[in-house]
């Protein structure tokens, strides 16, 4: 127990204090630690960018979560309730083992590959995915999806929702496979419509699984920083229009700037502990057995 424990605290939460104490200081990489106490707090706090970025983490704090449960939850009742078997017994929708694998497929890329990959899908060009179609279909100009500023985080977000949907549809089928499947059937018996067996057996039932999966997704959210580093133009552009606090840490090491770069480390973490626990504290519910 105390080789576990000692190595937890060597690898992992050392490196935790170690930051918070250097966001007290100023540090260049090579000089001499010079204490500064709040000021990288307060630099921060006056700094443009650290709003920008808060801006788009709250954004995806509402959308990320909501669009990627909202996808996983229909696809997988699809897959496990949507179609009727044999005798009358519910199933999924045909082919239901296939389409499993399908969703998955997108969640053992690496999100670096992912935004390479989505790089070419936005391209504002007639070469781009997207935009090739529609200027085929009679589109006059293409679409800027990542140079245009009110386009940009949308589409990062919409590349995210794209990765995550096939992870939970994969945990949400798992929390469907264990209800047992006289519930569905009775309920079905008594006239229930797939509508009905969704919001009264469905979600009710998977309540705990949602939730954490939000939590999850938040985490997601607060990060973003390989999609955003590899896909969104100059930088977290244009304009900052794309601007996450993981890259602000990035840009701040680039400069040599390692007090300003803990600081930000610091405010990330602690929004990420405040939005788990105001989650877990809000969405708590009585636990369903069966």
């Amino acid at each position: 127990m105390v080789a576990p424990v000692t190595l937890y605290s060597i690898f992992v939460l050392s490196p935790y204090f170690q930051t918070v104490q250097l966001s007290f200081y100023q540090w260049r990489g090579f000089t001499k630690k010079r204490w500064v106490g709040l000021e990288n707090y307060d630099r921060m706090f006056h700094a443009d960018r650290f709003w920008q970025a808060l801006e788009h983490h709250a954004i995806m704090l509402v959308t990320l979560p909501l669009a990627t449960i909202a996808f996983a939850l229909l696809f997988a009742f699809l897959l496990n309730v949507g179609g009727k078997g044999r005798g009358g017994k519910t199933s999924g929708v045909w082919g239901s083992s296939f389409y499993r694998v399908v969703f998955f497929l997108p969640q053992v890329l690496a999100m670096p590959v992912v935004a390479v990959l989505f790089a070419t899908v936005y391209r504002p060009n007639e070469s781009g995915l997207i935009n090739g179609v529609l200027l085929k279909a009679g589109l006059s100009e293409p679409i800027g999806f990542l140079i245009e500023k009110n386009l940009a985080l949308p589409s990062l977000i919409a590349v995210l929702v794209w990765q995550a949907v096939g992870f939970y549809v994969v945990l949400f089928s798992a929390g469907m496979a264990n209800v047992p499947g006289e519930i569905y059937e009775a309920a079905e018996l008594d006239g229930a419509s797939k509508v009905s067996l969704f919001f009264r057996i469905t979600l009710p039932l998977l309540w705990e699984t949602i939730q954490t999966a939000w939590v999850y997704l938040g985490i997601l959210a607060f990060d973003a920083f390989a999609l955003v580093s590899v896909l969104a133009q100059d930088n977290g552009g244009p304009d900052g229009a794309t601007t996450v606090l993981g890259l602000e840490i990035y840009n701040n090491m680039q400069q040599s700037r390692y007090g300003d770069a803990a600081t930000y480390g610091v405010a990330l973490c602690v929004l990420s502990l405040v939005f788990a626990a105001f989650t877990l504290r809000v969405t708590r519910r009585e636990t369903y057995e069966f």
